[in-house]
């Protein structure tokens, strides 16, 4: 049996491995898009590393664009298996999907415009990674199975979901393989969610694993706790909106984290302590996911269950108003009354988030909030690094404008919580694989790791094969 690690090597983003049985069958782990500006991966998501027509089923772990956006592309160039996934993931996946197929439309549409335009002939023609209607068809080959129910995907391999923790839907995936005389059990831990969070269940650890793939976005830092969100939250929107009377903007990824900051607000807003100042929700994105999480309660944690018993909507208050128009998003920007305004791409790398920043970073009264990890080549990672200036939509912008940081709103577990995820994995680990981090993050949990008693620790190069 071999792993190839086709994605999130060395990387937060594109996640993406590959496992091969000995009678051939090919299993793959996640299809992510990579998210990000580096030169050396200008054409991850236009290739493979494998041949998609010889992918026999994919499992995917969540709906994060990072682990599932080039499903379309995978069944467009030939996959025809099925797509394993939790019921909330599978529905999350489909709006996510259809985002960000129009996301690529919409790209090619504008370089064909404007740079094919200017530069006739010379230029050459974009194509969407794929298009609304691939998206459509991809979701075609899902199949949905719960948590902790032990499923077929070959006559000699069962897997079982868990619940990470991380978004709603998301779950670890372990498979059981038997292979000749021996029967091996390979864990993915997909993303690590947090415990004691608003929202979701606590992660539930993985049965015990012979190898164990995991992320390890956050393998060098401990998140501050949970009840520094809420006063804190209070205090920039407070300290923003009514002492200078500016605006708050936060780019906020539509799943999960637009759910969770809507939840606390909700609360504030309860209790008589969020600023009376308008709230807008700008991204049909992340409305629809917001529905979606209204579907799934079976996901919530019995906090959330008792709060619904006084408010039946945790996710909507009075002050806050859905932006579903491009033209009333345009209009948040030529108003300068202050407000606060949660809209994606929580990189801020595309969506109408980078217009609010582009109008609102020079002004030093405002504040842009980055509320989780941001790749370091994106908009988002160049404000969360100091920068004094940024150049969004061809032009250079003075950051005049606050710039706070809050890891604690991060689905991600810290170093501590992923450690308390797999430690009980460290007597039965032959190889534990380190993915989805930056490398110099990587090393650091890998000495974090092996103090705690791990042995063997492999931190894998993208297109690495390993044999088990």
């Amino acid at each position: 049996m071999e792993i190839k690690f086709c994605g999130a090597a060395r990387e937060v983003t594109g996640s993406s491995h590959l496992i091969t049985l000995q009678d051939g069958y090919r299993i793959l782990l996640d299809c992510g898009l990579y998210q990000g500006a580096d030169e050396e991966m200008d054409d991850f998501n236009d290739k493979w590393l494998f041949n998609p027509s010889k992918i026999d089923c994919l499992i995917l772990s969540h709906a994060h664009i990072d682990h599932c956006g080039r499903i379309p592309k995978l069944v467009k160039d030939g996959f025809r298996g099925k797509i394993y996934a939790t019921p909330a993931t599978r529905d999350i996946t489909s709006i996510m999907l259809m985002d960000s197929a129009k996301i690529q439309e919409n790209d090619a549409k504008y370089h064909n415009e404007k740079i094919v335009k200017k530069h006739k002939l010379s230029a050459k023609q974009s194509k969407p990674l794929y298009t609304i209607q691939d998206a459509q068809y991809a979701m075609r080959f899902f199949a949905t199975y719960n948590y902790e129910v032990w499923y077929h995907v070959h006559p000699k391999v069962r897997v079982k979901f868990r619940d990470a923790g991380h978004i709603l839907g998301s779950a670890s995936v372990t498979l059981e393989i038997s292979e000749g005389d021996r029967t091996i059990m390979l864990g993915f831990t997909g993303d690590i969610g947090r415990p004691d969070r608003p929202i979701l269940k606590d992660p539930v650890p993985m049965p015990q694993c012979d190898y164990l793939i995991s992320e390890s976005t956050y393998g060098d830092r401990d998140h501050k706790s949970a009840p520094h969100d809420t006063e804190r939250l209070k205090e920039i929107i407070y300290d923003t909106c009514i002492n200078n009377k500016g605006r708050v903007i936060i780019p906020a990824f539509s799943l999960g984290r637009t759910q969770e900051i809507l939840y606390i607000m909700d609360q504030l807003y309860n209790e008589g302590k969020l600023p009376k100042v308008p709230v807008y929700l700008d991204s049909p994105l992340a409305i629809n996911a917001t529905e979606i999480y209204r579907l799934h309660p079976e996901c919530f944690d019995d906090e959330l269950h008792d709060y619904m018993l006084t408010d039946p909507n945790p996710f909507g208050f009075n002050l806050l108003q859905y932006v579903k128009t491009v033209d009333v998003s345009k209009s948040l920007n030529t108003d300068h009354r202050q407000c606060v305004i949660i809209s994606a791409a929580g990189m801020a790398n595309a969506g109408r988030v980078k217009h609010h920043i582009f109008n609102n970073i020079e002004d030093p009264n405002n504040t842009i909030l980055i509320v989780g990890y941001c790749t370091p080549f994106t908009p988002g990672g160049v404000l969360r690094s100091g920068a004094k200036e940024i150049t969004l939509f061809g032009q250079v912008k003075q950051v005049n404008a606050k710039v706070e940081i809050m890891d604690s709103f991060s689905a991600h577990g810290d170093r501590h919580e992923m450690l308390d995820f797999i430690k009980n994995q460290k007597e039965s680990l032959k190889t534990l694989y380190l993915v989805h981090g930056e490398e110099e993050t990587q090393k650091h949990y890998k000495t974090f790791l092996a103090e705690a008693g791990f042995k063997n620790i492999e931190i894998p190069r993208l297109a690495q094969v390993v044999k088990i």
